[in-house]
């Protein structure tokens, strides 16, 4: 009966995911579908014995790290020609016509993310490789889960036993936005464009990331041996009616006046897109004639991607003004005489940095191109010299801070300039409580923007830790609260002191330190003295911290005015130590481990928590701190190679089973356990054979 019930779950949470990414048309509320997804997840997590990895409950993600396997392709994912011009686009069409025949073709969107290639055996998604070098590509099968416009299973009938289908990873505008907007608020460098962000996210180490940025997918050729079509559009016809999130932004043309006029409308239609797009796939139809066409040792013969050029607009830059972020981070901004430039106007344009505005010359009174990168921000690139004013003169960027007249510092190995002046920057301590009172950190309702800086400009607020010392009578006679606000906030702040601790890590608002970094190093340390008194080498032993994190949270620390708000946070009450953890024995106590490779029997996650549950440490590399590696299939040479020489114990995964005297999976993670054989079967192929794309 329960088994009955989880499948029929699965069944229902399909169906729906597939109406409402898919076909844009959704049956149930969202409320709905949540209730759903939580009664499958509670019976899983009873049930560990009907674990399923396509289970559309893995649409969350993991916090389980993985370590990409390099595997090859069954089929070689090859590039294409490309061209900017119709006049070549013409002379390839002619070619085709002069070898084939008169033929017809399929004009595509050429999407701008990242490639893929999903295989399917029996109906089911066993692996998702990247495209690598085309001959080999990454293993980012747990990630591509996570997407959910990635079909798990397939619908219909009449799918081969075993296929590839090929597409593009996408990350939608809204997703590019909020991502960034996120990064801004934690002092992380922003992605340039969608397509970046996407390469980025599909190649995070943590799949939990991944299900949270709102990735996409859209398939666009097929690939196997066998396959029961004679035309591209028959095959991806099938391929939508089979769940597959397919283009409706295609068209069969049957000659060249057709194909240019596709590319024309599409020019100027995909402003109106939600996802990047930079030009037109044109591929010859038909099966036969491309089999007969061939291929060049890079690129087939059939298919070629005409590039959109880039929309430009000519503008006056009126003036340059500058950006205080609440790390410090000065960002030079350009105001610009309003232009209509990708069906928006623009007024503003970010000059990034000192550097980038002496490589451009940039002036004042200059007309100036402005471009959109990856299609969504606005950015110049280049000066009209003709057009320069006589009386120009070369801009000096400033050496002060323009909030507070600090002078500014510039770090080794970084571009931007900042202002140090961190606790007398007007800029950077709002910015700072902005980021401290946001509900991903403490969750302090009632403080918005505005208030804060109220509080601020009355001298109630200084620094975070003063929030606690503020009592209601002080924030009644303010403007726009009353004694119901007052009353509100006060209770939103006590309530803050209850927040995890990995929330306070992440609220502090250390350089680099955003949600997931925060979460692990709350996780590997458990307390704040611990990380406070972590040396560099120990910091980047923690899962996701490399050493510019290391750099910057030593940094935070060595800093007389934190380490202030940090004993006022502690003596009001804030958490700065994680939940005890109830040890089920202390066998492993004192001794470190790093997990690598894959596992018969456990997932990596699963034992991580038996080392934890026993007394033991999980390291995330490998040192001379380490005690034990714990190896599994396809550990990495790199781990490999730097444990021999330090001398670190290798262990397998039955030695360690054995250490501890127990097989039991921890309880909390028995729902998460994976079974990861089935995306094995690409370590087995053959050299990458010519591409069957038919």
């Amino acid at each position: 009966m329960i088994r009955e019930r989880i499948e029929e779950l699965r069944r229902l949470l399909d169906y729906h995911n597939h109406k409402y990414y898919v076909e844009n048309a959704p049956e149930i509320s969202d409320f709905e579908f949540d209730t759903l997804m939580h009664e499958l997840q509670r019976l899983e997590a009873e049930h560990p014995e009907y674990t399923d990895p396509n289970s559309p409950s893995v649409r969350v993600g993991s916090d389980l790290c993985a370590e990409f396997r390099t595997v090859r392709h069954r089929y070689a994912m090859l590039s294409l020609g490309n061209t900017y011009s119709l006049e070549e686009l013409h002379e390839f069409l002619d070619r085709i016509e002069r070898e084939a025949g008169p033929t017809d073709y399929v004009c595509e969107l050429k999407f701008d993310g990242t490639a893929i290639s999903l295989t399917y055996e029996r109906g089911q998604l066993v692996q998702a490789l990247t495209r690598g070098d085309g001959v080999e590509g990454d293993d980012v099968t747990a990630n591509v889960r996570t997407i959910r416009s990635v079909p798990l299973r397939l619908r219909g009938e009449g799918w081969p036993a075993l296929f590839e289908i090929r597409g593009e990873i996408l990350m939608p505008y809204a997703s590019f936005d909020r991502l960034n907007a996120e990064r801004e608020a934690n002092g992380e460098p922003l992605f340039a464009n969608p397509r970046n962000a996407a390469a980025g996210t599909l190649k995070q180490q943590a799949s939990a990331v991944v299900a949270r940025r709102g990735l996409d997918c859209t398939l666009y050729q097929l690939a196997g041996d066998n396959l029961p079509f004679t035309t591209h559009w028959e095959s991806l016809a099938k391929a939508r009616e089979w769940g597959f999130k397919v283009s409706e932004h295609m068209r069969i043309c049957h000659d060249t006046a057709q194909i240019d006029e596709f590319i024309a409308y599409w020019d100027e239609a995909r402003r109106q897109l939600p996802f990047p797009t930079d030009g037109v796939v044109i591929k010859v139809n038909d099966f036969a004639v491309r089999r007969q066409l061939g291929f060049t040792a890079k690129a087939p013969k059939w298919a070629v991607a005409y590039k959109f050029k880039a929309e430009q607009a000519l503008t006056r830059l009126e003036s340059i003004s500058f950006q205080v972020g609440r790390t410090g981070a000065v960002t030079p901004v350009a105001n610009l005489e309003p232009v209509l430039l990708a069906g928006t106007t623009v007024r503003r344009a970010t000059l990034h940095n000192a550097e980038q505005m002496a490589l451009l010359d940039i002036r004042p009174g200059d007309m100036v191109y402005v471009e959109k990168g990856g299609e969504i921000i606005p950015k110049i690139t280049g000066v009209e010299l003709a057009r320069r004013p006589a009386d120009s003169l070369p801009f000096r960027y400033i050496d002060r801070c323009p909030e507070c007249g600090t002078p500014l510092v510039r770090y080794e190995g970084e571009a931007k300039h900042y202002c140090p002046n961190q606790s007398g920057c007007r800029p950077q301590i709002i910015g700072r409580m902005l980021h401290f009172i946001r509900r991903k950190a403490m969750d302090i309702e009632g403080l918005g923007e505005e208030t804060v800086e109220l509080l601020y400009d009355n001298g109630l607020v200084h620094d975070i830790s003063d929030l606690y010392d503020l009592r209601a009578e002080q924030l009644a006679p303010l403007p726009r609260l009353g004694e119901k606000s007052a009353d509100n906030i006060i209770r939103s702040v006590e309530r803050s002191k209850t927040v995890p601790f990995q929330r306070v890590l992440f609220g502090l608002g250390i350089r680099f330190v955003g949600e997931t970094t925060a979460k692990y190093l709350a996780e590997h340390f458990r307390s704040l003295d611990a990380v406070m008194k972590a040396t560099r080498e120990e910091l980047t032993e923690a899962d996701e911290v490399g050493g510019r994190i290391a750099d910057a949270i030593i940094e935070y620390f060595a800093e007389d005015e934190n380490l202030q708000i940090i004993r006022r946070l502690r003596d009001a009450g804030v958490k700065f130590e994680a939940e005890a953890r109830e040890l089920a024995s202390e066998s492993l106590a004192g001794k470190s481990f790093v997990i690598s490779g894959k596992f018969s029997n456990h997932s990596r996650d699963e034992l991580k928590e038996l080392i934890e549950i026993h007394g033991g440490r999980n390291l995330a590399a490998v040192s001379a701190n380490v005690d034990y590696i714990v190896a599994g299939e396809n550990m990495g040479p790199a781990k490999l190679k730097k444990a021999e020489k330090l001398g670190v114990k290798i262990i397998s995964e039955e030695d360690f089973i054995a250490m501890i005297g127990s097989d039991e999976i921890p309880a909390a993670n028995a729902a998460e356990k994976r079974t990861e054989g089935s995306a094995e079967g690409g370590a087995a192929h053959k050299d990458a054979a010519e591409p069957k794309l038919f």
